[in-house]
This record gives C-alpha cells, structure tokens and sequence, in this order.
C-alpha cells in the first residue's frame, strides 16, 4: 500500500518542485502588470521641503537617448519657477562628465543653487544630506532621469534618511515606458520607499 501511494505521489512531487524551480525568466511571459497606482495630491511647505532636479544635462536627457525626458523638462521649468518663487530651496547633481553648464537651459540652477555630482544615489559620497539638514528640509520633491537610475536610487536614498518623498511621476521619465512602469512601482511598493513616499503630479503639489 505504501509503495502504491508513494508511486502515485511522484509526478504530483515532480510538479511541484518543477514549479518552485522556475526562475523568473522562465516564467517572464506568465507575468500579469500591476494595476494603475493611484496618484494623490500633495501639499508641502516651502520651508521645510527642497526640489531636487537630478541629471537634467546634455548627456542624459536628449531626443536619443530618452525623448520622453526632453518632452517633461517644459513641466519641471514651470513648477521650478514657482518653487523659487516660493522661495523653496533648488538642488541639482551631475552625472560625471557633467557640470552646471551642461545642465539644460530651461532648468539651469542659479549661481546660489547648489550641485553635486554623483552615481545614481545623489546622497552616496556627496554632500547632500549635509546641505538638506543645514536647510531644515524634512521632504524631498525629486525630478531626475532616469526613473530607475537618479530618481529610484535618490529617493531610496532619502527615505532612508529620514525624509519624506514627493515623486510626481511626470517629471522622473526613463529611456523606456517599461522602466518607468518598473521603478514607479518599486517606490510606490517597495519596503524602502512606500511609508514615505506620495505619488503625484507637478501640478497635484500645492506650495504653502
């Protein structure tokens, strides 16, 4: 009898197994999208909360290697007119073969607005957390390209500093719709970020 049952067990045991062992790859094309996450409206205070506008430079954002970026940066200048019109305080990074001139004109900082140049986490070897607490500052609004570079790893980076973190998801675009679908996520969701974080829009933030 036991020898029976054991015999009859094995294809099911194999299935199983089969199925633990599959790895992602294998099951890639069985992979149902997320629903559409629900976008919130945001208010913030100018005093306590700083516009971080990351990798908006020559090498990054162009018609080649992300057009979707040099389509939103029209958005990103308009909401960074009000938000030094609020008197909100405006920071920058470079990649590494960039500097403040290759910065796009449209959102090209001040002579007083600070830039560090960094990797895909703005605050890793830099001077930014530094700066941000000299200031005050309890919230991050971040706008970068791209999404699963700048944007996902600065703004991890923030909320395990203690920050909370403002994405509008018309300013963080990537070089594919797959990755901004991927990253947005991965900050709504993920266990570093999603506590944190509020998804907007630049026009949803109210500045007080």
């Amino acid at each position: 009898m036991n020898i029976r049952i054991s015999i009859v067990m094995l294809p099911l045991a194999f299935a199983v197994t089969s199925s633990m062992a599959a790895t992602i790859i294998d099951l890639w094309d069985q992979v149902p999208p997320p629903p559409v996450p629900k976008l919130s409206a945001a208010a913030v205070k100018a005093s306590e909360t700083a516009l971080l506008l990351l990798d908006i430079e020559e090498l990054t954002c162009n018609k080649e290697r992300r057009p979707r970026c040099v389509a939103a940066v029209p958005s990103m200048a308009t909401f960074l007119e009000s938000a030094r019109g609020a008197h909100m305080p405006v920071f920058y990074s470079n990649t590494g073969g960039g500097s403040r001139e290759t910065i796009l004109p449209l959102v090209r900082p001040k002579d007083d607005e600070s830039i560090v140049k960094g990797t895909v986490d703005k605050f890793f070897g830099t001077t930014l957390d530094g700066e941000l607490k000299a200031k005050a500052i309890k919230t991050v609004i971040i706008c970068g390209t791209s999404t699963s570079g700048a944007a996902l790893h600065t703004a991890t980076g923030a909320a395990q500093r203690g920050y909370k973190v403002v994405l509008p998801i018309d300013c963080v675009p990537g070089s594919s719709l797959y990755e901004e679908q991927a990253a947005v996520w991965s900050l709504i969701n993920g266990p570093g970020t999603a506590r944190v974080l509020t998804a907007t829009t630049l026009e949803a933030i109210k500045i007080e």
